[in-house]
């Protein structure tokens, strides 16, 4: 596999960091004008918050990126050491952040690990392990999470029954379709038998007007089977731990917003389990936006989807969740971009020079 560092670097551009964040400064200021449930009583809202409950958002989110951190030290088998991980997840989310989501930060995830280092081979097996858990956790985890709820995920809106015709639980059960069968078709290629997807691949964009894309397929199921060695043989010593984490990570990032909602009205159980298992439906809903990291889409299907449990907090919630849970990694992003791509390019030529 080729890496296309011109590429890359137009992705990992700190001057990016603003498009996300005026495409969400202007859907919540055309929220605040146009809606008129949002006032300035609703930005007052912010001091009615339960200061301990802030303060526990805050740490769940901080144990989402140790989990981040531990599992790819896990992944490399400690070829990273902490420093180097936490490097590697803050440019990762970066990427992640300043992309659209259905697009990811997956390319510049390996550019990463292999310039901290990291063989090529290794480099595309590792990112691909933590896509294949992070998708099965969804597709394994939603069913069941989907079931507690007890019916109760889809909200009632008005703007989403005018705008999506009651369409939102068919794009979601399609969404899940799609990512199951995407989720098992790799991991049946990582872990099965790749050279047979490397077959159907060649014979696929073998048709007449796929001709096109032969090649790159081709470079694709050469990658598959390059990563599915550099897994094979692995033990459950070594899956157990990251599995484990994947779903402490995914738990962390939801129950996030379970307490920033208890900070500002009381939950109960069967409420909990509901806004958790509605952040599911809106992961999707985030995952095929077109915005960098789902700016604007986010903020708004975040007061559709949770409204009826926020009242007049769910403005001033919606604000405080994107600054908990995304524009951190925006701002870190932008300020160790520079000081990696030193320490990655400029120290490591220095070195060889001396």
């Amino acid at each position: 596999m080729k890496i296309d560092n011109k590429k890359i670097f137009e992705t990992l551009n700190p001057n990016k960091v603003w498009v996300p964040v005026l495409i969400g400064l202007g859907i919540v200021f055309a929220m605040f004008y146009f809606d008129p449930s949002v006032n300035e009583e609703s930005l007052k809202g912010v001091f009615d918050a339960s200061i301990p409950w802030l303060i526990l958002a805050i740490i769940v989110i901080l144990f989402r990126d140790l989990g981040y951190v531990y599992r790819i030290r896990e992944i490399t088998q400690h070829d990273l050491t902490w420093v180097r991980a936490i490097y590697v997840i803050i440019l990762w989310e970066f990427a992640s952040a300043v992309t659209p989501s259905v697009v990811g930060g997956t390319a510049v995830a390996i550019f990463i690990l292999n310039k901290e280092g990291i063989k090529l081979g290794k480099a595309i097996a590792y990112v691909m392990v933590t896509a294949i858990l992070d998708n099965l956790f969804f597709v394994i985890g939603a069913p069941i999470i989907l079931f507690f709820a007890k019916g109760h995920i889809f909200p009632s809106s008005k703007v989403l029954e005018t705008q999506l015709q009651d369409s939102m639980e068919a794009i979601f059960w399609l969404s899940y379709t799609l990512y199951a069968v995407y989720s098992l078709v790799m991991a049946a290629a990582l872990f099965y038998r790749p050279r047979v997807f490397k077959w159907v691949l060649i014979k696929i964009f073998s048709i007449k007007w796929l001709r096109k894309w032969k090649h790159d397929a081709v470079e694709y199921g050469n990658q598959i089977i390059d990563a599915s060695k550099e897994l094979s043989g692995k033990n459950w010593r070594y899956w157990i731990p990251i599995i484990l984490a994947t779903i402490f990570i995914w738990s962390s990032r939801y129950l996030m917003l379970n307490a920033l909602i208890s900070a500002f009205v009381p939950l109960d159980l069967n409420e909990n389990v509901i806004v958790f298992a509605r952040q599911v439906i809106m992961w999707i809903v985030m995952m095929i936006s077109p915005t960098p990291g789902s700016s604007g889409t986010a903020e708004f299907f975040f007061g559709q989807f949770f409204t009826e449990f926020l009242g007049n907090y769910t403005f001033i919630t919606s604000i405080l969740w994107r600054l908990f849970s995304y524009y951190p990694y925006l701002i870190l992003g932008a300020i160790f971009l520079p000081r990696w791509i030193r320490q990655v390019f400029f120290k490591k030529k220095k070195a060889k020079k001396d």
